[in-house]
């Protein structure tokens, strides 16, 4: 093994599938021009559902977010990446573990990408009446 490749094998990574790419806009931004958390909760939170429609067929809610830390701001112009892993399947709901991680604009290289922040989101799985339902049908 090279030097160069134990470099690489040090550099953290997301973790999952890549499940949303989108650019923060001036749009975006709150009244002081920054980036709040509630944008990034709410990309999350599509992310989580998206995740947890595939593996349910179907309709699905978020019912829990637990342990979400904000490690760094983000800046308009970043490349915001989110990614979902599926970490519990249950009855009716899905545990997915997502990831937020951005490259700053400045036009950094890749490994300069960076995590902002995490989170466990848990899912229930709905019928057309928006009614708890088994997530797969037995």
């Amino acid at each position: 093994m090279t030097l160069l490749e134990t470099d690489l094998d040090d550099v953290p990574a997301p973790q999952g599938q890549l499940t949303l790419k989108l650019l923060a806009s001036r749009q975006d931004t709150n009244f002081y021009g920054d980036i709040p958390g509630g944008w990034l909760v709410n990309q999350m939170d599509q992310a989580a559902e998206l995740a947890a429609g595939r593996e349910a067929g179907g309709r699905t809610a978020t019912v829990a977010i637990e342990a979400m830390d904000f490690l760094s701001p983000v800046r308009v112009g970043s490349m915001v990446s989110v990614y979902t892993q599926v970490q519990e399947i249950g009855h009716s709901s899905i545990k997915i573990d997502v990831e937020v991680w951005v490259r700053p604009h400045h036009g950094q290289r890749i490994e300069e990408r960076q995590k902002v922040t995490e989170a466990r989101f848990v899912m229930v799985a709905l019928d057309d009446n928006g009614r708890i339902r088994a997530v797969h049908s037995d």
